[in-house]
């Protein structure tokens, strides 16, 4: 071993040996990795019917066909041949951001790079990049961006399912040896298997994520001696990676945290770029879709503008309908051109009213998707995405347009563009409604890694035009979350279902690795639209309350009393919102008994929401036990509770005088016994505002 390379991002640390040759070895990984012990003149055998030489396992992004047996994390042939990868004279750049280390192959004629970068949030950053210095093609049938290494033994393993309407599914269960693997073809981050896992060895615990919104690939390897390799990466379809003489592929950036905790700072710190270089409050808004669908009337919409502003909305987004022909989702998807038919004078009639309002104006896209009765497509069936010989395949009467071309690219920047410098519109819904299939060019090859990077050219493109527009992440609701997507925009629409008894779960699991104030939340009606149930107007506040609010109805078919509860709720949202979103600490606690607690706190403030999803089954809730930070010399009380009456089954009298404030308690009361709140009624929950009365 030629020298110990050791990266650190706050209390994780990633600790290697460089050897002569091979892959690097991991020789510490996790929390207290800084300063590794290991042997450097003593080699380890290897086993008994295996290699006669030191074979180590546990080493970063490892390759097959030299003595390792297990799972290869880089695989890859010219036609057949030069299979195997042998790296050596290993480099290491030092900086005060990482470690870049680079090393050849001087058989197969190919470079590595592998760039880690340290957080001081603890969030560890792996991207690697392979070169072809041959003078004929390189197929790369594997390069994963990253390996961790994890302890031996029992493991359980957390990991997200969903569909549509019911994303961010939480799933936890024993890894058993072997390998364990997730691989996803949808072409986008999708909904059913989303590239997060976390892993709980006892020992250690540790998450992962890929950052990107392609196909990806997470494979868990056990190792001879019992530990676990992670690695994460993108997956290629057959031949879709082929590097010509001189060209690199570069990898999505892997990312391994301790935390939700580490995560979510992580985002906040190095992931999400906003205009001006700060964020600032994020704008409670009224999204038109469930209130208006493709019925756009100028009165109606300036009308629902006017309800909006009245009620606290600052910010006005035009959902789907306002281009081409589009009455219903069949038709016009590709032809950006303000509908005449709706908009005889254009959109700036509207704009300029919601913008007169104090409001900002927000528009929907779906640029990459096209419909066949469109006239782009009539003019350009060659610009979808298409596999000669083989039908197209429809999706929401949808097919995906090949931004691989740059004509095709062009013409959506242009269009977008055209619309964008037109008018004074500060945000984007920027929507992506299918999965990809037949996704080949027209070299014949599949091109879903070419598609996914252009997408992001195209984002790029946008945000480098019209540096102070927000983008919004939507694609069939959370169908594309990740690191790679959120560097590029500032929401995320979590879910396409808006029922609040849904949302419970889904944004539970969604804050497990995306802050609050980038997941989008909105009080919709009642009756729901995707589930048909009926719920009050506060429990379907206190469930969108803490993330990024907004409003998916229409305003004007609100009752006079609707309209005064949404309005002390949206301003109870603005007073609390420096707290829920970046300047405090966030918490969850995983649901108990279907109750569902989160928050926020700092040193003056403890906000507590508790919401029951279902009826319970145990006679009485357990007491609510708040993770909260603090000098425990001082007494804390319940300094509100909204709604003022909550939907309690029975309330004692020593709860009355808890929730009225007349009883006080101790940090450590709060973390170690807990409030003994009542029992909630199903669907039904409150707020508390915890203040400091006396202070050590």
């Amino acid at each position: 071993m030629s020298k110990t390379v050791v990266v650190t991002a706050g209390e994780v640390s990633l600790a290697l040996g460089l050897p002569k040759r091979g892959m690097p070895e991991i020789l510490g990984f996790g929390r207290g990795a800084r300063a590794p012990e290991f042997w450097p003149d003593v080699p380890r055998s290897s086993r008994v019917n295996g290699m006669d030489f030191d074979v180590p396992s546990n080493v970063l992004l490892p390759v097959g066909g030299l003595g390792f047996f297990g799972w290869p994390a880089i695989s890859g042939h010219r036609d057949g041949r030069s299979f195997i990868l042998d790296f050596g004279n290993w480099q290491s750049e030092e900086s005060d951001a990482g470690v870049v280390l680079e090393a050849k192959d001087a058989i197969a004629e190919i470079g590595l790079q592998i760039r880690m970068e340290a957080s001081p949030t603890g969030v560890l950053s792996i991207s690697t990049s392979l070169t072809n210095n041959g003078s004929g093609d390189y197929t790369l049938d594997r390069c994963m961006a990253a390996s961790f290494l994890m302890p031996a033994g029992a493991a359980e393993l957390t990991s997200f399912t969903g569909m549509w309407g019911r994303e961010f599914q939480t799933r936890r269960f024993p890894l058993s040896s072997g390998l364990w693997m997730q691989e996803s073809r949808r072409g986008r981050t999708s909904h059913d298997r989303f590239p997060v896992v976390f892993l709980d060895s006892g020992d250690e615990q540790m998450g992962f994520h890929l950052g990107w919104s392609g196909n990806h690939l997470i494979a868990i390897d056990t190792l001879d001696d019992g530990r676990r390799l992670v690695h994460l990466g993108e997956l290629f379809e057959p031949g879709e990676m082929r590097l010509a003489p001189g060209e690199s592929y570069d990898s999505p950036t892997a990312f391994a945290g301790p935390d939700s905790q580490a995560f979510i700072a992580f985002v906040r710190e190095r992931v999400v770029a906003w205009p001006g270089g700060a964020m600032r409050p994020r704008p409670v808004t009224l999204n038109t879709w469930e209130g208006n669908y493709f019925d756009h009337r100028m009165e109606s919409l300036k009308a629902q503008a006017d309800a909006a502003a009245a009620i606290g909305i600052e910010r006005f987004v035009l959902d789907d309908g306002w281009f081409g022909k589009r009455d219903d989702d069949t038709t016009s998807l590709g032809d950006w051109f303000i509908d005449a038919r709706k908009y005889p004078d254009g959109l700036k009639p509207l704009v300029d009213h919601v913008t007169s309002l104090g409001m900002e104006f927000g528009l929907w896209f779906e640029p990459e998707n096209v419909n066949p009765e469109s006239e782009l497509f009539r003019a350009h069936p060659d610009w979808a995405l298409q596999v000669k010989g083989r039908s197209l395949l429809l999706s929401r009467n949808q097919l995906v347009l090949d931004l691989t071309r740059p004509e095709v690219s062009d013409y959506l920047f242009e269009r977008m563009a055209a619309v964008l410098s037109a008018h004074a519109i500060s945000y984007i819904k920027w929507d992506m409604n299918r999965d990809l299939t037949h996704a080949g060019g027209v070299d014949g090859r599949a091109l879903i890694a070419r598609q996914t990077r252009a997408v992001y050219a195209l984002m790029d493109r946008i945000r480098q035009a019209f540096p102070a527009v927000e983008i919004e992440s939507c694609a069939s609701g959370g169908g594309r979350i990740d690191y790679g997507a959120l560097k590029r925009t500032h929401r995320v629409w979590t879910s396409d279902c808006t029922d609040a008894f849904e949302r419970l779960e889904i944004q539970d699991g969604a804050s497990q690795f995306v802050p609050p104030e980038i997941l989008g939340a909105h009080i919709a009606a009642s009756p729901n639209h995707q589930t048909g149930r009926r719920l009050s107007l506060s429990f379907r506040a206190l469930v969108a309350l803490a993330y990024h609010l907004g409003v998916e109805l229409n305003p004007l078919t609100l009752e006079a009393e609707e309209k005064q509860e949404l309005e002390g709720w949206i301003a109870l949202h603005k007073r609390l919102r420096p707290l829920l979103h970046a300047a405090g600490k966030q918490f969850r606690l995983p649901a108990l008994d279907g109750r569902y607690v989160w928050g926020a706190a700092d040193s003056e403030r403890n906000l507590a929401f508790v919401v029951q999803g279902p009826q319970m089954v145990g006679e009485q809730p357990a007491p609510v036990r708040l993770p909260v930070d603090g000098d425990d010399k001082g007494q804390w009380r319940i300094a509100a509770v909204h709604p003022a009456e909550p939907d309690f089954i029975r309330i004692s009298e020593g709860q009355r005088k808890l929730l009225s404030g007349e009883l006080t308690f101790s940090l450590d009361t709060l973390r170690h016994v807990g409030l003994p709140l009542p029992m909630l009624r199903p669907e039904s929950g409150l707020l508390l505002e915890l203040e400091p009365v006396i202070k050590g």
